[in-house]
């Protein structure tokens, strides 16, 4: 059984993922500035209660990392996504919240090998379980299993 101090990194870490793919989707969808962005989350969305939802504390740091890293990274995890979808599929045919959950959980497996493979699609799964139904939780389980399987393979480059 996982301490409560555990658990409690655990369920702040699992806000910080949700909150994260939240931000790039209003990212993608009103070209807020990641700046403005990451700031508004910090005062009014991480931790608050909005319209009688209560946000869990988010690892803040961890929350930054998400959506500052993917945005940086966007160009080589699109690549790493539209890699593994079916052929005639690209990204944009996905909606927006599903190229956000996908975008976070293969930044994540490409830029945090301190957290386990395992965990990262687990917690993607639970993320997508916030926005669909079931038959979509296959498909982000299914594609990022294939992506963890090829970068993570890879040796470090150190």
């Amino acid at each position: 059984m996982p301490s409560p101090k555990s658990r409690s990194r655990t369920q702040a870490r699992a806000a910080a993922r949700l909150a994260a793919v939240q931000a790039l989707y209003q990212h993608e969808m009103e070209g807020t500035a990641i700046p403005a962005l990451l700031h508004e989350f910090h005062q009014h969305r991480l931790g608050a209660t909005i319209e009688d939802a209560e946000y869990h504390d988010a690892d803040v740091f961890f929350f930054d990392d998400l959506v500052q890293g993917t945005m940086a990274r966007r160009a080589e995890i699109d690549a790493a996504v539209a890699g593994k979808l079916a052929a005639g599929w690209s990204l944009d045919r996905l909606d927006k919240p599903m190229r956000q959950i996908l975008r976070c959980g293969t930044y994540e497996l490409i830029a945090r090998p301190d957290v386990p493979v395992g965990a990262v699609i687990s917690e993607y799964l639970d993320v997508t379980d916030a926005f669909y139904d079931r038959r979509e939780k296959g498909f982000v389980n299914g594609l990022l299993d294939a992506v963890a399987k090829e970068v993570r393979a890879k040796p470090a480059a150190d």
